[in-house]
């Protein structure tokens, strides 16, 4: 199967500034392939775990109001935009990187256009 690629999301003003950083939308994205997932926002976060270690994926009712890459505990918000945030559950917890240093992530919430076609991607397998 071909990696399906799902672009991370961006307000408009979110993607200028973000470009600005060196942290363009373009290189931005969650990647699902048969057996792995691969999210990357530019130098700021990336994580690679295994598509059987999803345990969840649900749409995000509320909207953050920060944009970036921020976590505590486990949990990290990877977006540029409040819309579109899929909560992604990881058992066991996997490893990710921010700005290069190792971090822990048990949860995963990343905006993308089509929170609903990337959930299906994540959890189209037979476990």
């Amino acid at each position: 199967m071909k990696p399906q690629r799902f672009p991370i999301l961006f307000d408009t003003w979110y993607a200028s500034l973000s470009s600005a950083l060196f942290l363009p939308p373009s290189s931005s994205y969650v990647e699902v392939d048969t057996l792995q997932v691969r999210v990357q926002m530019g130098w700021a976060f990336r994580a690679r775990f295994p598509k059987a270690f999803v345990k969840g994926a649900a749409e995000m009712e509320k909207r953050p109001l920060s944009r970036g890459v921020h976590g505590f505990a486990g949990r990290w918000l990877v977006n540029g935009s409040g819309r579109g945030i899929l909560t992604i559950d990881l058992e066991p917890v996997q490893r990710g990187y921010v700005m290069g240093f190792p971090v822990r992530i048990r949860q995963l919430m990343v905006s993308v256009q089509d929170p609903s076609k990337l959930a299906a991607a994540l959890t189209d397998f037979a476990r």
